[in-house]
């Protein structure tokens, strides 16, 4: 039992690095651009204070430049936020959806990377569970690092959640051979299937991974 906790662990560890990582590297690009439109306008403040003409055309450019990287750092730190209170407590009752939006928010950098695009398809209605959000994200997180590494030709991953008999569905769509990729699931994820008290099927022939959580952690709103 220690190793395994000792394993859950060192993968949770891991993801939070990750994501924390590609965060702090999000920020540092949004600063960057507001620090080059800053040096900007003081050169524009120097030209006026000469009596030089400026136009307020490049003015406004600059003020809409920085209100939208301000903006952007804003949904940044709010997504970071989210992501270190789903380490609150063991047992919270979450929107699948609102986890998955989360999941496609802090992965989207990552995934650029690789150029990969990430389309998720949510139900249209509130798919409420109780469960470990931190060990979820987790779990999910792996699949989607999977399915991007096993990306068909199309480089697109579709992430659907729908409701199921007893429980509610994760599908990891348009996956292709996983031919040079680590065996899936490993050893850490099928930890954190048992749980979570989850399934999780890999099919080539439908090019996908599905996470079928059950009645025993869902809560159907």
């Amino acid at each position: 039992m220690n190793g395994q906790l000792e394993n859950i662990a060192e993968s949770g560890f891991q993801f939070f690095g990750k994501i924390a990582a590609s965060i702090s590297h999000e920020i540092k690009n949004v600063l960057a651009i507001i620090n080059e439109n800053a040096g900007l306008l003081e050169d524009l403040t120097l030209m006026a204070e000469r009596g030089m003409a400026i136009d307020p055309q490049r003015l406004k450019a600059l003020s809409q430049t920085l209100m939208k990287q301000v903006k952007r750092a804003d949904t940044i730190i709010k997504n970071m936020n989210r992501f270190a209170h789903s380490a609150d407590a063991s047992l919270q009752t979450v929107d699948l959806n609102d986890l998955i939006e989360l999941l496609v928010a802090l992965s989207n950098r990552i995934a650029a990377m690789r150029g990969i695009t990430l389309n998720p398809k949510l139900n249209q209605n509130p798919m409420t569970i109780r469960t470990s959000p931190f060990l979820l994200l987790n779990l999910l997180w792996l699949c989607l690092d999977f399915a991007m590494d096993a990306a068909g030709g199309d480089k697109v991953v579709e992430l659907i959640t729908e409701k199921a008999d007893g429980g509610i569905q994760i599908r990891f769509k348009r996956i292709g051979s996983p031919e040079g990729v680590s065996p899936f699931p490993a050893e850490r994820e099928k930890r954190l299937l048992d749980l979570l008290k989850a399934e999780m099927e890999v099919s080539t022939v439908n090019r996908e991974i599905l996470v079928r959580l059950s009645e025993e952690v869902v809560s159907h709103g």
